[in-house]
């Protein structure tokens, strides 16, 4: 099941950027693009649901577990064989007799977890996302804005002059890498999600 964008056409407006109503399909599409970028970049889907991982058992008694904050651990598996004798703590599953044994362990585990409301600053992000993705739609007909990603770093008026970054983004929907690393360490992302209901 396919989560909510991080941001609404609602967030879009309020930020001061109009939304005609013949292009509210267009801000919705963009709206899930960013939204989409965000998430691979934190690497947790950040909104409030539930997912299922695999991760690599380890030795220990802890195994760190991905999508800060976790709300509840709903089912636990080592290799295919279910265990129920963890404990969640401090966003990590304890147990007592560790994560692996001899050989090399695949540790599933359904969980909630997420945010029930997504961060101003989150919401600010995506919507400027959508926002520049919808501005580059609007300045050429017939989609050819899409076709090219041009970041104006500098302009001159008399003898009217235009130069075009190269900053390696490829669409408006790149992350820059200290965006990227700061939605990572924020939430501590790193293992797929392989199920999300």
């Amino acid at each position: 099941m396919a989560l909510d964008p991080l941001a609404t056409a609602e967030d879009l407006e309020a930020r001061g950027f109009t939304v005609d109503p013949s292009e509210a399909t267009l801000a919705t599409t963009y709206l899930r693009i960013a939204s989409a970028a965000v998430r691979e970049a934190a690497g947790v889907p950040i909104s409030r649901t539930t997912s299922t991982f695999t991760l690599e058992g380890t030795r220990g008694q802890r195994l760190r577990l991905p999508g800060l904050p976790i709300v509840s651990v709903d089912a636990v598996s080592i290799d295919g064989v279910a265990v129920t004798d963890y404990r969640l703590r401090s966003e990590q599953l304890w147990r007592a007799g560790g994560w692996t044994g001899y050989e090399p362990s695949e540790v599933e585990v359904t969980q909630t977890h997420g945010l029930l409301e997504v961060p101003e600053d989150i919401v600010d992000l995506v919507c400027r996302m959508a926002a520049s993705g919808i501005v580059a739609a609007r300045s050429e007909d017939g989609g050819t804005a899409l076709a090219t990603a041009k970041e104006v770093t500098s302009e001159r008026l008399g003898d009217w002059s235009v130069t075009y970054g190269a900053d390696g983004r490829i669409t408006e929907m790149d992350l820059p890498q200290y965006w990227r690393d700061r939605l990572m360490a924020r939430f501590g992302g790193g293992v797929t999600v392989l199920e999300s209901r």
